[in-house]
């Protein structure tokens, strides 16, 4: 695997990513910002944070399948959210998970998350890009 995760120590430790990721892989691969667009551009989940954010991580995860890769090839995840405040997290965790349990995986590359005024179309709440490594 290209991809190793870890929680150095000095840092605190976040529950839903690691710090770190390590790459030693040979071909880097970067996702364009995925929406909650579905094969058709239509949106899905519209005015539910929750399910953007699940239909974002699975775009995330056909982009990287098209590649040659899956989420334990990602290296960094920017997440852009809407009118960001606190209080969305849950939303945010819920969406994540549900993307997690249809992938069988756990997302859990380093992250970061933006709050932004707004995004492409008025309907999408959140935008998830990634930066994967293969080997």
């Amino acid at each position: 695997m290209a991809i190793t995760l870890m929680n150095p120590e000095g840092l605190p430790k976040v529950d839903v990513y690691r710090q770190v990721a390590v790459a030693t892989g040979s071909r880097m691969v970067f996702i364009a910002g995925q929406v909650s667009w579905d094969a058709d551009g239509a949106t899905v989940g519209e005015g539910d944070l929750a399910a953007q954010v699940e239909r974002c991580y699975l775009n995330v995860a056909a982009a990287l399948a098209e590649a040659g890769g899956s989420f334990a090839d990602v290296a960094k995840l920017n997440v852009h959210v809407v009118d960001w405040t606190p209080d969305k997290m849950p939303l945010l965790l819920e969406g994540i998970d549900r993307a997690a349990a249809k992938l069988g995986v756990t997302p859990a590359a380093p992250a970061t998350l933006l709050g932004v005024a707004a995004l492409d179309v008025p309907e999408h709440l959140v935008e998830v890009e990634a930066v994967a490594v293969l080997d």
